[in-house]
């Protein structure tokens, strides 16, 4: 009876022990937000946010990215840090952030470079005129455009109540 008891004791120990520790191995799951924002509802391919965006009415903010790039990750930082943006985006965008380029070449009017930002309006249009600061790269924003890239929110979601 105690050898039964003892078995059954070093047993229980034996894979308590072992779960604990796969458990320690397991990483976090790689969500579609890739670091952007956690709690922003992501699309997940460029189609599928074109159609939310006619669905929804909202526009579809496009975030192109590497995750090499160390411009891309400075962005990152500073876009998941920020309230106002995280706010806006999760409320009044379709967001998606990609991490390869779309076969939609009005995505891509002035080069492929990253980081990029566009903006589709609800009626399917790449708004060339939501640009950055950058007269060679027109779509990119650095970690200090970020009171630039709010104002390109704002205008986003303005230019829907006005032409559309």
């Amino acid at each position: 009876m105690h050898s039964a008891l003892a078995l059954s004791l070093l047993l229980i120990a034996v894979s308590s022990n072992l779960a604990m520790a796969i458990k320690k191995e397991k990483r976090a799951p790689q969500t579609l937000s890739r670091g952007w924002g956690d709690d922003i509802t992501w699309v997940q391919t460029y189609e599928e946010g074109l159609f939310q965006a006619r669905k929804s009415n909202k526009p579809l903010m496009v975030i192109h990215h590497l995750e090499d790039c160390q411009y891309c990750q400075a962005l990152k930082k500073v876009f998941s840090e920020n309230e106002e943006i995280q706010e806006m985006a999760q409320n009044n965008f379709i967001m998606l952030n990609l991490m390869h380029e779309t076969t939609d070449k009005n995505l891509s009017p002035d080069g492929q470079y990253v980081p990029r930002i566009m903006f589709v309006d609800p009626s399917l249009t790449v708004r060339a005129d939501i640009t950055g600061r950058y007269s060679n790269r027109l779509y990119t924003y650095e970690p200090q455009d970020i009171p630039l890239l709010i104002e390109n929110m704002k205008k986003a979601l303005r230019l829907i109540q006005t032409e559309l």
